[in-house]
């Protein structure tokens, strides 16, 4: 069957960030900042830019109010008195948010295990049975080029595909953090097995997956509870794995600048990155590192 080029993305946030605490009791982690804007956003940014039209956050029972106040409220009370101060400039970006695609929060199914495969079987409504989508892990930022729009495009090229999974070659000793992917030998980027957070002397290549998927309904059939796999988690990587028998899942090799922010250290370094490509204070920030 072929399914309908992608117009929603999954995206997920609901884990408890335990790194992250205290401050993740409070505050979704991926509302914490890179530069002036929380990474949420940067995220929702990258699936619009690709051409998306409709976006699912799965949140915490928590975190689902503060995503949809950021999103969806207007704040009048406080446009108004920004135009009663003549400054209606400093509302633009809170305009910028609101004109985003059509976002809807919702929380994680309490009946599903622990695992990044949890929330994504958690907006199964939202799929039409005939459409593919897109899964984005709000973990993962990439700069430089859309993740999402180069899945879109691989789509393309491959319109039978049940799977496409976006990956980047990363240290060898690096790949028990990630799902790792080995390709077929017969030329084609159709993947013939991946091992989620394999050993690194086990792992079948370094080719790493991260949080971008182009998907398809079949997914949601190896999205049960019942099938858990490492540390009784569900995951996503197991249930593309089971779809490799049919030949149509591939990869899609990303060429932007993945960075996970996943822990406070790799949040830190994609906060630096970002600021010193895109704020205005860019140099300040050199100057002080540098001192």
């Amino acid at each position: 069957m072929k399914y309908r080029t992608p117009t929603k993305a999954i995206i997920t946030d609901a884990g408890f960030a335990s790194r992250y605490l205290p401050i993740t009791k409070t505050v979704p982690k991926a509302m914490l900042p890179i530069g002036a804007k929380p990474i949420m956003q940067l995220v929702v940014e990258e699936c619009a830019d690709a051409g998306i039209k409709e976006i699912i956050i799965v949140a915490t029972p928590e975190g689902k109010a503060i995503y949809e106040d950021y999103f969806n409220n207007s704040i009048n009370k406080i446009k108004k008195q920004l135009h009663d101060q003549g400054k209606d400039d400093r509302y633009e970006v809170v305009q910028k948010v609101l004109d985003l695609p059509k976002i809807t929060v919702i929380e994680q199914d309490p009946s599903y295990p622990y695992g990044n495969g949890s929330p994504v079987a958690s907006a199964r409504k939202f799929i039409q049975d005939d459409e593919a989508f897109i899964v984005v892990y709000s973990d993962d930022v990439v700069f430089g080029a859309s993740a999402t729009k180069e899945l879109m495009n691989a789509y393309k090229e491959n319109p039978e595909a049940a799977a496409i999974i976006a990956a980047q070659e990363v240290p060898h000793e690096e790949i028990k953090k990630y799902a790792s992917v080995s390709l077929s030998n017969d030329g084609t980027m159709r993947v013939e097995g991946m091992v989620e957070k394999p050993k690194p002397e086990d792992a079948p290549s370094d080719l790493a997956s991260y949080g971008r998927y182009l998907l398809t309904p079949e997914i949601f059939e190896f999205l049960k509870p019942r099938n858990i796999g490492l540390d009784n988690e569900l995951w996503t990587a197991d249930a593309i794995a089971s779809m490799i028998p049919t030949g149509r899942v591939y990869v899609k090799k990303t060429s932007g600048n993945w960075m996970t922010t996943g822990d406070p250290k790799n949040y830190f370094f994609a906060h630096l990155k970002y600021v010193l490509e895109n704020e205005d204070y860019a140099d300040e920030v050199r100057q002080a590192v540098e001192r």
